[in-house]
């Protein structure tokens, strides 16, 4: 027999069906050596920086700020009257500006707490108690009047083009602190309103995408990992398993050099190898105490599934994720917070939420993790403080709204910016979602004019061309 007709089974796999055979098993699992520095490293910050990690609670579909947050007792003396408003909203719902609305009152009590006297809604009694570990931004404003339009922004700083999100953004910038685990994670994220998009890398290296745990509308018992945990093979079965496809894919990225997505799916699943070795106590709720579990209110009907998904955020932190999102919807064409005509279906959504973020920020600060760790809550926008088609409800509203931080690097117990009398609109020291990610970014040790990327032919950034830091807010 000719030497060169002579087809080892190495050589079959690569070119049988175009070779699909010889990627399938490339693609089990990776070797680090057999590609290039690794892109998760961690990374020095551009300057010193007062928090290491983030966890963004989001609210889908824009919980009403006057009802929650911002009091505004001229709500109350108004009721019922049809006063001019001059939005975006309006304007293009109805082509003209200074249309007349009814002003609607919050059906919720308001009350002063803590030290700092801070106005909170009996929506959220729980939260309140913390109210002088946050610091309020009530002068928000956004871009997008629409839920899809205005989640884009608040993930990617973009409501056009196909943009990386802010945690895939954040992961470049400094890589993860826990090899064994994803840099970036996000609990149960809703499939509507730009859907993957919202922790996609875009144009950024495939390394630095979200990797998402469940998904919205499903039990938070199932935001895990599937098979994590090999029950079939022994632990030197799987050594010697891994080691084989290791020169696999040495031999595999021989004859690809430089290919991104090659080297991504190789390292993914270097990263499901090692997590089978070192992650699944995370996902193991079981293991904490019963005070614990009471604390994020798991156990109660109404609490049990968001609580879960707060626990997990905790766990997740504490294991060096650097960017963790906890999505609080579902995947219905109207998204949890969305009372155009219903606003007490609010009080259902709050008792879901309210206890698990309380009992969150409570364990962070108990365990030394608040130090380090931004906290930050909120929704794509606010809404009006007019009842929607003299209804029932309340209209989206982008031109002011509240959020708040907590944690690392951030004043507590302060209140910054304002809307106006009704909470219509930002009116004092406003901050724009632009500048809310390049303060959040520089609290990491980022720079957001430096953190770009070349795609082609221009620096991408998250901020784009805008973005100022809010230094009022620094502690």
């Amino acid at each position: 027999m000719n030497p060169q007709q002579i087809i080892t089974r190495r050589r079959a796999l690569q070119n049988i069906a175009c070779g699909f055979g010889y990627m399938a098993f490339a693609g089990l699992s990776a070797a680090r050596t057999t590609c290039a520095a690794d892109p998760l490293a961690p990374k020095k910050p551009r300057f010193a920086p007062k928090a290491k990690r983030v966890i963004f609670i989001f609210m889908q579909g824009g919980p009403s700020h006057v009802d929650t947050f911002d009091y505004k007792p001229e709500i109350q003396k108004h009721d019922g009257k049809m006063l001019g408003f001059d939005d975006a909203r309006t304007i293009a719902k109805t082509g003209m500006r200074g249309t007349e609305q009814r002003v609607m009152k919050s059906p919720w009590q308001f009350a002063q707490y803590g030290q700092t006297g801070h106005w909170v809604s009996d929506l959220f009694p729980e939260m309140a108690r913390h109210v002088d570990d946050l610091c309020f931004l009530h002068g928000m404003k956004t871009e997008g009047i629409a839920h899809g339009p205005a989640t884009l922004f608040l993930h990617c700083g973009a409501t056009n083009l196909v943009r990386p999100s802010m945690g895939s953004w954040i992961t470049y910038g400094l890589g993860t602190e826990n090899e064994n685990l994803p840099g970036f994670v996000t609990v149960s994220p809703s499939s509507g309103n730009g859907g993957a998009r919202n922790y996609g890398n875009a144009f950024l290296p495939p390394f630095y995408q979200g990797t998402p745990l469940g998904k919205a509308g499903v039990p938070a018992s199932e935001a895990t990992i599937r098979n994590l945990v090999n029950s079939v093979r022994t632990p030197s079965a799987q050594r010697r398993q891994f080691e084989f496809l290791q020169s696999l894919n040495a031999e595999q990225l021989k004859q690809s050099p430089g290919d991104k997505e090659l080297e991504a799916v190789i390292r993914s699943y270097e990263l499901a190898w090692r997590m089978q070795n070192n992650a699944p106590y995370i996902f193991d709720l079981s293991k904490e105490s019963a005070t614990t579990l009471a604390m994020y209110g798991i156990g109660d009907r109404e609490t049990d599934d968001f609580g879960r998904e707060c626990l997990l955020a905790r766990k997740l932190c504490e294991s060096g994720v650097r960017y963790i999102q906890v999505t609080y919807g579902d995947n219905t064409a109207n998204p949890a917070w969305d009372q155009h005509s219903n606003l007490p279906k609010h009080a259902d959504h709050a008792r879901a939420v309210d206890k698990p973020i309380a009992g969150l920020l409570s364990d962070l600060k108990q365990r030394g993790l608040l130090d380090d760790t931004i906290v930050w809550w909120g929704g794509e926008f606010g809404r009006t403080p007019y009842a929607e088609k003299n209804g029932t409800g309340r209209d989206h509203n982008p031109g002011g709204f509240t959020v708040w931080l907590a944690g690392g690097g951030v004043k507590s117990g302060i209140a910054h910016g304002k809307t106006d009398e009704l909470g219509h609109l930002a009116v004092a020291d406003t901050v724009h979602m632009h500048d809310l990610h390049a303060t959040i970014l520089h609290l990491l040790g980022l720079d957001h004019e430096q953190l770009t990327y070349r795609f082609d032919g221009r620096d991408f950034r998250l901020t784009d061309v805008h973005g100022s830091v809010v230094s009022e807010i620094l502690a």
